[in-house]
């Protein structure tokens, strides 16, 4: 039996022995300098023996600060307002064409169709309003004239069933009134009939008169706002159905930014926050939120917001990509070096602190923002000393000996 494998057995287990069960007390002789090393063979006093070495460990004495937390999107530029002014009714271009790109106002004429025999049209509605108006009093004094004479009508009968009470009137005379009186009925609702009748020519003839000049009206094609030609308009001699395509008109100014925020950031996005984007030409614009969608696209699971940014000289065109910065509300976080993250038994990422007592803690975190001057972490109290150097030679729970490299430690 060779006995050097059995020798190099035991020295690796009284390795792993120490390293495992004795660690702190193989750490603490690390840290030990040469001359102390030699002091430990030598016989130590008992005051000593009461104060074990501790492992030192530099730390920094870090005060949270709030900092500002945005939420950034991809998205693109649209235009404020866009419309496809379409023909409403049959008729030939007469005007000159508009070149795209042309600054219009509202009101302005994009199209004028040709009239036809429309103004005719129109002129013979008129002039059948005005023969129904002119029956109108003809027929009120037929139904004041009905009414007349039934009131007579029921005079006379009333008069003749009287004197046929007393005898000094024929059951035929009052027979007489009574068919009267009916008649006089009769002529009264014949007579409201009419005015009835003439009401409604009266109503006809204006509805007519309205859809010939409504007709007019659609001959003259015009901007609904302010804004410019996307396109040419429609040629001159064109023929235009309903629906026809006469011009398209956008406006620019102000300009919206669209972006799709994920259901995870929505919550941090809040209406008249302000915002920036940068787009693909590297200029850099600024806005407020002006929309932020209440139902989630069922596709992707993301809100719609948009971004209003004044653009008086239109230099931010239609459909450019932009990369968008939404601001959110600023939150505490702590700057430590990136070399302070380390992760515990369990795999967390966090830091290792250390309190006044030098017992060492353990504190997991989020990282917020990136920086070359190191990583903004939030998670920690409001004031912490975080080990900076020997943070991976310690575990929660030792004592060490804190050397703090800027200022005090937080109490």
């Amino acid at each position: 039996m060779r006995p050097i494998p059995i020798l190099t057995a035991i020295l690796v287990t009284l390795f792993l022995f120490y390293v495992v069960v004795e660690r702190d007390t193989l750490l603490a002789l690390a840290a030990a300098s040469p001359d102390e090393q030699s002091d430990n063979s030598a016989p130590t006093p008992a005051k000593d023996a009461e104060k074990p070495a501790r492992l030192r460990v530099v730390a920094l004495a870090s005060e949270a600060k709030t900092i500002s937390s945005a939420v950034i999107l991809r998205g693109q530029t649209e235009a404020d307002r866009q419309v496809d002014v379409r023909a409403e009714t049959s008729a030939q271009v007469i005007s000159e064409p508009l070149a795209r790109g042309s600054t219009v106002a509202a009101g302005d004429v994009l199209c004028r169709l040709d009239p036809g025999t429309r103004e005719a049209t129109l002129a013979e509605a008129k002039a059948r309003l005005l023969e129904a108006r002119a029956r109108k009093p003809e027929t009120e004094a037929r139904l004041d004239e009905a009414k007349s004479k039934l009131d007579e009508a029921m005079i006379n009968f009333n008069a003749a069933s009287k004197l046929a009470e007393d005898g000094f009137a024929s059951e035929a005379r009052v027979a007489s009134t009574q068919a009267a009186v009916r008649s006089a009925q009769a002529g009264v609702a014949a007579a409201q009939s009419g005015l009835q009748s003439t009401q409604a020519g009266v109503e006809s003839a204006e509805a007519a008169v309205a859809s010939a000049s409504r007709e007019i009206k659609r001959l003259t094609i015009t901007a609904p706002f302010d804004g410019l030609l996307e396109s040419d308009t429609a040629e001159l001699g064109s023929l235009l159905q309903p629906g026809s395509l006469c011009a398209t008109v956008i406006r620019l100014d102000p300009i919206r930014v669209v972006g799709f925020v994920p259901e995870t950031e929505v919550g941090r996005v809040m209406l008249g926050a302000p915002a920036g984007a940068r787009l693909t030409t590297g200029q850099e614009i600024t806005g407020t939120v002006s929309f932020l969608s209440r139902s989630a696209d069922p596709a992707t699971r993301t809100f719609r917001v948009e971004i209003n940014v004044p653009n008086p000289d239109l230099e931010i065109r239609d459909g450019q990509t932009a990369e968008i910065v939404i601001g959110a509300e600023g939150t505490k976080a702590h700057l430590v070096p990136q070399s302070a993250l380390t992760l515990n038994d369990d795999g967390t990422l966090g830091v290792r602190t250390v309190d006044a007592d030098g017992i060492v803690g353990f504190s997991e975190v989020d990282i917020l923002r990136d920086t070359t001057e190191g990583l903004w972490l939030s998670g920690l109290p409001e004031t912490a000393n975080i080990i900076t150097i020997g943070q991976e030679f310690v575990v929660r729970g030792v004592k060490v000996e804190p050397v703090f490299d800027q200022e005090e430690p937080a109490q």
